[in-house]
């Protein structure tokens, strides 16, 4: 539907209404934590089931544990600033690409933030938990897609969106270098930064537009482009028009204009008729 990457100079400012897949994974991972914290029975089962347990997963094909590790976390606060990543960054990012790319991306990563932590941890008995490895894709994507965009590190120093990433990579990539008896799965942070880099830059090739259809298109041939275009004679043929009430996609240049919006002002910006229009939009692709 739109553009992996696109020149924006936003302000500062919280994300408005939250998107769909967002609320889903926040309320899976608060779900999962309280039904861990209130009982520690459950989560010794859940942790030796659906952890990342590097000589489990693989060896002995408990392969569902590179998926389910993302929704367990090891305290409050690595909830809570999981979360707080994921609820500040990936609802714009959503509203760009449509439900279903932004969860093939948050997946994607958070399986090579699991495949990267048993490829330097091979055979080891201790358990990865938590969607970092996802999150530090989803810091990627926003990065690369508003570059300029300025946000508040410690929520005092203003600091254009691409810094930010470069200077969180900076700081994982040394922190591996270090002692691992700190508890942190560094290698797995930079797993889900190094496949997020990969899926976009692929995607990129060619100035593909990222969408459901544009990255199917990326595994077979002819490529062709992500998003469908119905000229006008086709859609008077039909007797509705694009972004009507006969539910078609809506009109290319109007969902851009939006798209374009949300770059320059956020998501809040968004009149009750925008926020529609691109959410039907999104459905689409």
């Amino acid at each position: 539907m739109q553009a992996w990457r696109r020149p924006s100079t936003g302000a500062f400012g919280f994300p408005g209404q939250q998107t769909s897949s967002v609320k889903a994974l926040l309320i899976a991972n608060i779900t999962v934590f309280i039904l861990m914290w209130l009982s520690p029975q459950v989560s010794n089962i859940f942790v030796r089931l659906f952890g990342l347990v590097p000589e489990l997963a693989i060896p002995r094909l408990e392969v569902w544990q590179f998926f389910t590790y993302m929704f367990l976390h090891g305290g409050f606060w690595h909830l809570a600033l999981n979360m707080f990543a994921l609820w500040m960054f990936g609802p714009e990012i959503e509203a760009y690409w449509g439900r279903r790319i932004f969860l093939v991306y948050y997946f994607f990563c958070g399986l090579g933030g699991g495949l990267t932590y048993v490829a330097t941890s091979w055979g080891s008995p201790i358990p990865l938990v938590g969607a970092s490895g996802a999150i530090f894709g989803i810091l990627l994507a926003y990065g690369m897609m508003f570059p300029d965009r300025r946000i508040l590190l410690y929520f005092l120093f203003p600091i254009k969106a691409k810094y930010f990433v470069m200077i969180i990579g900076a700081f994982e990539l040394l922190a591996s270098q270090q002692s691992r008896q700190d508890g942190i799965g560094h290698f797995a942070h930079l797993g889900g930064m190094l496949f997020g880099y990969v899926f976009l830059l692929y995607a990129r090739r060619g100035g593909r537009r990222l969408s459901w259809a544009g990255l199917a298109s990326l595994w077979r041939r002819p490529r062709r482009s992500g998003f469908r275009v119905v000229g006008r004679d086709s859609r008077r043929d039909r007797g509705t028009s694009a972004g009507g009430n006969g539910g078609d996609v809506p009109d290319r240049e109007r969902v851009d204009r939006i798209l374009e919006k949300i770059s320059r002002e956020g998501l809040n910006s968004l009149t009750p008729e925008e926020q529609d229009i691109l959410r039907r939009a999104s459905r689409k692709h």
